[in-house]
């Protein structure tokens, strides 16, 4: 190897040394085997253009022949493959033996924007709890680019989070639902869906109006809705179910879509989902 910056990487390191290192600078992932004529041809330059970026970027070479579970799991079919991670996700590739100048194209469009840096400001600052000065940076990255799904993402989430839902809303609905960022958007969606529901708003008053009527549906649902809206999901549930138990359709589904957000937030493999997935789906079909 060159220097720190080529490094040889296997299934069990693979998670720690590309995935998560990708979140603090470019990982390029080197799929090779011993025996393979182009890939001796490409991975000396690859080598040297890792030491000549200086840290830039990383490389991280992977014999396939050790490490199949991997070459399976990324869909290798031909070697060499080369493919680029950052924020723990390919965001370029190429097979084959390439000359250097295409080899430096694909560099370049790894290596991260003006938008992509602000972003990357953005989340550490939100981790380190400094929410104004991640706010400043998630609206400069918006400002280079404004449908950059991470800043997007990041900004809806401090948004809300401080209790802005309405300029939350459209930033975390213009995500597409099946990007990784639409799918980290789909619980937070979730909770305003449940905030922004018809509910009321004081505890007591619906605790109330249940202890009147146990059977009523309309105080069932506005408990559950309050309650779901505080985010006690264990107590808002099973008044929900009891909506949906006496009358299905009962205010438009609202207790239905209700159960359907709170399994949204906490995720399919939560006890609760699980749960209430089964006795919701018993109370509508059987």
């Amino acid at each position: 190897m060159i220097d720190s910056h080529v490094i040889d990487v296997s299934t069990a390191t693979f998670e720690e040394e590309v995935l998560e290192a990708s979140f603090e600078q470019p990982v390029v992932v080197d799929f090779w085997a011993p025996w393979c004529g182009p890939c001796r041809q490409i991975s000396p330059v690859l080598e040297r253009l890792a030491a000549e970026a200086g840290g830039a970027w990383r490389l991280a070479k992977i014999n396939v022949d050790e490490n199949q579970a991997l070459a399976v799991q990324f869909g290798v079919q031909g070697i060499p493959a080369v493919k680029g991670f950052r924020d723990g996700r390919i965001v370029a590739e190429f097979v084959g033996a390439q000359p250097e100048m295409a080899i430096r194209r694909f560099l370049e469009r790894l290596m991260p924007s003006e938008a992509d840096l602000s972003a990357g400001e953005g989340r550490r600052l939100a981790a380190a709890g400094d929410m104004a000065g991640a706010e400043a940076a998630f609206r400069r990255a918006l400002s280079a680019q404004a449908d950059h799904a991470g800043a997007l993402l990041g900004l809806g989430s401090l948004l809300l989070d401080a209790g802005r839902p309405d300029e939350a809303r459209p930033l975390l609905e213009s995500l597409l639902p099946n990007s990784p960022e639409g799918r980290e958007a789909a619980p937070l969606l979730a909770r305003l869906r449940l905030s922004g529901s018809e509910q009321t708003s004081d505890l007591d008053e619906a605790r109330r109006a249940l202890a009147a009527d146990p059977r009523d549906p309309a105080a069932n649902l506005a408990l559950g809705q309050a309650l779901a809206a505080q985010g006690d999901y264990a107590a808002a549930l099973p008044h929900l179910l009891a909506v949906v138990e006496r009358d299905k359709t009962f205010r438009d589904g609202a207790a239905r879509q209700a159960m359907l957000s709170i399994f949204d937030i906490l995720g399919p493999e939560h006890p609760l989902t699980m749960e209430y997935r089964r006795k919701l789906a018993s109370a509508l079909y059987v």
